[in-house]
């Protein structure tokens, strides 16, 4: 599983069993309490039988790390802790970038460019998933 964790969403990834598959699967908003983006991600966990979880790290262009990259951390941090699955981060300094490549350019309304955000989410964990099962495999 991978995510793309950002200020307001979370975007979900799933590989299949085998990991050769990156499918983006969803995009949680992010909350507090019961229905907080670490309840989502375990449950997500818990139905997939997820046993490795990797979440983008939001470097700047130039390598360094702000305040984003301790918050992402952080959040890997109490997941792992909720899970009991392994998490690791891989630079998503270009994920983002290059699902934005695969849409259409936004334009249009509010709500349309705001719908179209949500759909990227999950496309920029795919595409951070793929990266990482790539290096994986060989």
């Amino acid at each position: 599983m991978a995510l793309d964790y950002g200020e307001r969403r979370v975007g979900v990834a799933i590989s299949d069993p085998d990991g050769r598959i990156a499918s983006p699967l969803e995009t949680i908003e992010r909350g507090r309490g019961k229905g907080s983006a670490i309840t989502r991600v375990a449950e997500l966990v818990r139905e997939y039988e997820v046993g490795q979880i990797v979440i983008g790290l939001p470097l700047h262009m130039d390598g360094r790390s702000g305040p984003e990259v301790e918050r992402v951390r952080a959040f890997g941090s109490q997941l792992a802790r909720e899970t009991g699955a392994g998490v690791e981060y891989l630079d998503e300094r270009w994920t983002t970038l290059e699902a934005e490549r695969a849409f259409a350019p936004a334009g249009g309304s509010k709500r349309r460019r705001a719908q179209k955000r949500e759909k990227l989410d999950p496309v920029a964990a795919a595409i951070l998933l793929r990266t990482w099962l790539e290096r994986e495999g060989g």
